[in-house]
């Protein structure tokens, strides 16, 4: 089991969503508003369950899930798409999600530097990236 994701953060840089939500078929106003948007981000990790949340004032995501086990993944609150076979587990200190879907070589990847939360998201080759600082 890698480390220890557990707590709430705060959005404080982000690169390249808009390449990303167009790579995912985002309409463009949509795109825009993601694109303002500020998420803060919890986790709570409790053995070989993690549930992640992304909250924003337009729209809260809530992702609960069994690690190294394959489940469908509803993002129509996303993008409003199923991934099929959605799969999470550590790879060393690296949180890995692989999404089979519609959309080809779509997922993510968590890991800590410090107190600061990195999330890079990839789909058809388009990779965007974020970056929270641990608040509590």
């Amino acid at each position: 089991m890698g480390i220890d994701l557990s707590g709430y953060y705060q959005l404080v840089s982000q690169e390249n969503m808009e390449a990303y939500l167009a790579a995912l078929d985002i309409n463009i106003a949509l795109r825009k508003i993601v694109c303002l948007l500020r998420p803060d981000k919890e986790i709570i990790q409790n053995s070989n369950r993690m549930v992640i949340r992304t909250l924003t004032t337009f729209r809260n995501y809530v992702m609960d899930f069994p690690l190294d086990e394959e489940f469908e993944e509803d993002l129509s609150a996303v993008d409003g798409r199923k991934c099929r076979q959605t799969t999470v587990r550590w790879e060393g200190d690296y949180l890995v999600c692989i999404q089979n879907g519609e959309k080809a070589n779509r997922g993510w990847k968590h890991w800590l530097e410090g107190d600061l939360l990195h999330l890079e998201m990839t789909v058809e080759g388009v990779t965007c990236k974020q970056i929270f600082k641990k608040v509590k």
